[in-house]
């Protein structure tokens, strides 16, 4: 069994690791993604370099408390059309971004980070791609009243293990890398340090 710590309050990305007998201890990193995000979005970073650097923002802020521990850093965007897509702050703004999803097809981008004594030590990043089915609006809002605010607000707008599976008529990828959390390449580095 490996013990680490996940810079994440996610609940999912911490069920992911128990479900993989990897025991962690949560201690969330409370960095400002937004402006993060937005900085890195003006000097027109690809998503895929957007959530790279977040996850190791993320694990390098913890690991500097954290001396000798290795720290995990994971974080998720949406990438349509080569613009991000951030996790929605209103139910308004939920089915914003279901709008545009509607019809078409976008990649998810899980990133991670294991950080030891303040540095990044190794990263990995995965994308799925999901094409959404061509949905009404009705069909969308019905959808939205089904989804808890918890949930909705932390797992952008749709939560593949449950109802949002239910959005797409293809899905290329692995379940973990769209849950937050590319588990097999974790494992395989895991394995490697031990």
């Amino acid at each position: 069994m490996f013990k680490i710590i996940l810079a994440s309050k996610s609940k999912v990305r911490k069920e992911i690791l128990d479900n993989h007998n990897i025991k962690c201890v949560v201690e969330p990193s409370n960095v400002d993604e937004e402006s993060i995000k937005k900085s890195l979005s003006y000097e027109n970073a690809t998503p895929e370099t957007i959530s790279r650097n977040l996850a190791e923002i993320k694990a390098n802020k913890v690991s500097q408390r954290e001396n000798e521990k290795l720290v995990l850093g994971a974080d998720s965007v949406i990438d349509l059309e080569g613009k991000i897509i951030s996790k929605p702050s209103s139910r308004d703004e939920a089915f914003r971004i279901l709008k545009k999803l509607n019809g078409k097809k976008h990649y998810l981008i899980s990133s991670v980070c294991i950080s030891k004594n303040g540095s990044m030590i190794w990263n990995h990043s995965d994308r799925a791609e999901l094409s959404m089915k061509k949905l009404s609006d009705d069909d969308l809002k019905d959808y939205l009243s089904k989804i808890t605010d918890d949930d909705l607000y932390a797992y952008n707008v749709y939560q593949i293990e449950k109802e949002g599976k239910n959005l797409f008529y293809e899905i290329k990828g692995d379940r973990n890398t769209i849950m937050g959390l590319p588990i097999k390449k974790i494992k395989e580095y895991l394995m490697q340090v031990k």
